[in-house]
């Protein structure tokens, strides 16, 4: 596992937790474990045969879910419910250096199972996970904490990220969306709203270009580590990605911080208005961005102009 992986693992193996409400999330170790570099973990199943979670009825558990923690000087709340939750943004995943270590739980991590972390959602919950950029689709258990660097949204287990096909570029842009339980215990099948092709507007204003730099590929997974195979495309990859700046009803507000933005070298800024829930609003975008690195620097960028609330965007 290469640095920039090893730094977007999950609070379960890699920070303590300032906890607000002392003994409801478990304090971790401030370091990540040594990692051999050709070490390899042994996996009850073959990794490749291992299907996706099937959600189920399971209470809340004791473990993991206070009300609000902090973790770098960041208040995190924990959500009351996991019903109808969606998200986009930069998925990453950990492997055998925190094989066995406890999640936030209190269960092992199995890198091999399908499991994942999250900052906020309720613990465990089921979430459907799509790699925006193929088309992949999985079903994992989240039942720990994390991860709590840059803008990363979802760490997944070794064989969950395998199946998504991101082992190699460490991350992928991803869409999380919360599944539950089936009366016939089948899961659920993609819903009609996930994602589809999207074109880029017909009009934008060019403020600016944003260049990726160079990066090298890491290896496919860990050294020794079984191949998995990739889940299959259930859905066609999105032809164009955005940052989202921010969205107002006012379309005034969203003009200001466009011009706000202009020269910054972001890339391509738009403003898009859309009615949402029968409310007309108005979407600063910046785009389309091509991958997890462009992204990255289009947010880091915002981050130092005062915009610290940029996400991910389809349309």
């Amino acid at each position: 596992m290469n640095a920039a992986r090893a730094a977007s693992i999950s609070i379960s193996a890699t920070t303590a937790l300032a906890v607000a409400l002392g003994g409801c999330v478990s304090t971790r170790h401030a370091q990540a474990p040594p990692i051999a570099p050709a070490a390899t973990v042994p996996s009850a199943q073959p990794p490749e045969t291992v299907p996706d979670a099937v959600p189920r009825y399971e209470p809340r558990s004791i473990h993991g879910n206070p009300p609000f923690y902090d973790v770098f000087g960041k208040r995190y709340f924990v959500l009351s419910s996991s019903a109808d939750y969606v998200e986009r943004g930069v998925a990453s995943w950990y492997g055998p250096g925190f094989h066995e270590v406890r999640t936030s739980t209190g269960e092992p991590y199995d890198m091999y199972g399908m499991s994942a972390a999250h900052k906020t959602l309720p613990l465990p919950c089921y979430v459907r996970v799509t790699n925006l950029q193929n088309g992949r689709s999985i079903v994992v258990r989240v039942n720990d904490r994390g991860p709590f660097v840059g803008n990363r949204v979802i760490d997944l287990s070794y064989t969950a990220a395998a199946k998504l096909d991101m082992l190699r570029n460490g991350t992928a842009m991803v869409e999380v969306r919360t599944v539950g339980p089936s009366p016939s215990g089948v899961v659920p099948p993609l819903p009609s709203s996930a994602p589809t092709v999207v074109a880029a507007p017909a009009s934008v204003a060019t403020l600016g270009s944003v260049t990726p730099s160079p990066v090298a590929a890491p290896p496919a997974g860990p050294p020794g580590a079984p191949a998995i195979a990739p889940a299959p495309v259930t859905s066609a990859p999105v032809a164009a990605l955005f940052v989202q700046a921010g969205a107002f009803a006012d379309p005034a507000n969203a003009q200001r911080l466009a011009q706000k933005l202009q020269g910054g070298g972001y890339g391509k800024v738009f403003v898009r208005d859309d009615v949402i829930a029968g409310r007309r609003m108005y979407r600063v975008r910046i785009g389309p961005v091509p991958d997890v690195s462009d992204f990255d620097r289009v947010v880091a960028a915002l981050e130092q102009v005062g915009v610290h609330d940029a996400h991910l965007a389809l349309d």
